[in-house]
């Protein structure tokens, strides 16, 4: 059957959940406590919600639902396993702060996966779209994907360990200027976004004429995600959070993928 274009009632629904995940971030700075930890919860749940649906206006619904089961469930699955076990953080415990949970997980912390796993396939598959198909090109996509998608914690973790949303009982050795993290949750973070980003890209397919060669609005959703959480990130924590060192670390290695990515976008190649 031909390839049904989305409908335009989903394209403005994604458009509208993209600019409320951006804007509910942009607020972060100004709120303190309760207000605060409301605005996060939210956030993460708009900012979702965009990735999901933009997965819908790529493989239908379809694509939206292996999307959220797929990365969510990857997700809950490894943080549950590293409640309980240590693996592959290193030993952490949820203060309860961030709402309802599953499997001693926060429902926020599996959807936090998604947000950022589907746009950061998305941005693998671009950048990797020119090697002939096959082992080597979904290599690169995976690697570039997983390197994005860990690369964020380096922004996530100084700012929730220091909201006292979670902590680690043995948070050493660390990366110079983030004390708190132990190097075992980064690496952590690394092998289970490779195992999320390989599951999303094996497992949810795109209808032709919307991945990641696409001209036109198909990578706007994910390069307004990414670049945003890259760039405010960065921002946020510099400016506003007083974390220069984690502006510096999650800068400059997700910059690594997002940079040459939006610059990809810009010049239409």
């Amino acid at each position: 059957m031909p390839h049904r274009p989305p409908s335009r009632a989903l394209r403005a629904v994604t458009g509208v959940l993209t600019g409320a995940a951006v804007l509910s971030q942009v607020a972060h700075p100004l709120l303190r406590g309760e207000r605060l930890r409301r605005t996060t919860i939210g956030s993460v749940g708009v900012f979702s919600a965009a990735a999901v649906a933009d997965a819908a206006r790529r493989g239908g619904a379809r694509g939206a639902v292996r999307t959220l089961a797929v990365a969510g469930g990857l997700g809950l699955l490894a943080e549950a396993v590293g409640t309980r076990t240590g693996r592959p953080f290193g030993r952490y415990r949820y203060a309860g702060t961030l709402g309802p949970q599953v499997l001693d997980v926060p429902v926020v912390v599996p959807l936090a996966w998604t947000m950022v796993a589907h746009p950061a396939v998305q941005l693998g598959r671009r950048l990797a779209r020119r090697l002939p198909p096959g082992r080597r090109r979904d290599g690169a996509v995976v690697a570039a994907a997983a390197w994005t998608l860990a690369s964020w914690d380096l922004f996530l973790d100084p700012q929730m360990t220091a909201a006292g949303h979670w902590a680690f009982e043995v948070p050493h050795p660390h990366l110079p200027g983030l004390p708190g993290i132990p190097l075992s949750n980064y690496a952590g973070w690394l092998l289970t976004a490779t195992a999320v980003c390989a599951g999303l890209h094996l497992l949810v397919l795109e209808e032709p004429g919307t991945g990641a060669g696409a001209a036109g609005p198909s990578q706007r959703v994910p390069a307004w995600l990414l670049g945003w959480t890259w760039l405010g990130s960065a921002l946020g924590s510099a400016a506003f959070f007083g974390r220069p060192a984690a502006a510096a670390w999650g800068g400059a290695a997700m910059g690594l993928t997002v940079g040459p990515y939006l610059r990809d976008l810009r010049a239409g190649a």
